[in-house]
């Protein structure tokens, strides 16, 4: 898990920035005191960098969910344990912690505490997906152009990332078509477009 960065990232659109934090500020938790700023899409369409901008604003953490994924099949797994470890944990009052995934190894690494608080950003695929869902209090989607996507996942990810696009690609398409979180979102916003 990342704590906020001081300055929102580079990047963020500041409208974007704006939309999600007004609708937080009104939303009320779902159970417990945390208030959980889901924000979802396919891979490369600027989750992290629209999370990272709001988590600053709210000064809260961010849960990634690239930490959490054990492994490039694990897209669904991965909503799993982030419901069972974080989520529900937080919203019944008590400590929550996930195993973060190391992806240079392909195993379990260490864990990682999440701190209660007001507010909670989960970004990343699935994030809009059941069981996660029935926690977000805020409801973001995230699209861009599937060519602006495949650029900057690549660009971000480059070598590690470029054999499994495909792979994950097919993951994001079987959960995304039987869920379509963007119908779920309270804001649906798109990047890339520029």
């Amino acid at each position: 898990m990342s704590q906020p960065p001081a300055e929102p990232a580079e990047g963020a659109d500041p409208a974007h920035v704006a939309a999600v934090l007004a609708v937080a500020a009104d939303a009320v938790p779902v159970a417990g005191a945390t208030g959980v700023v889901a924000i979802d899409g396919r891979s490369g369409s600027g989750k992290t960098v629209l999370g990272t901008a709001v988590a600053g604003a709210l000064g809260c953490s961010i849960l990634h969910l690239d930490d959490i994924f054990p492994g490039w099949d694990g897209l669904a797994a991965g909503v799993a344990a982030v419901t069972d470890q974080v989520l529900e944990p937080l919203a019944r009052g008590e400590r929550a912690a996930y195993q973060r995934w190391d992806w240079m190894r392909s195993r379990p690494g260490r864990t990682i505490d999440v701190p209660a608080g007001r507010h909670l950003v989960l970004e990343g695929c699935g994030a809009l997906v059941p069981p996660a869902l029935e926690h977000a209090a805020v409801r973001v989607w995230v699209d861009a152009p599937d060519a602006v996507r495949r650029r900057r996942a690549l660009g971000r990810d480059g070598d590690l990332y470029a054999p499994h696009w495909q792979r994950w690609a097919a993951q994001e398409d079987a959960v995304y078509e039987a869920e379509r979180p963007w119908q779920q979102a309270h804001l649906v916003l798109s990047t890339g477009l520029r």
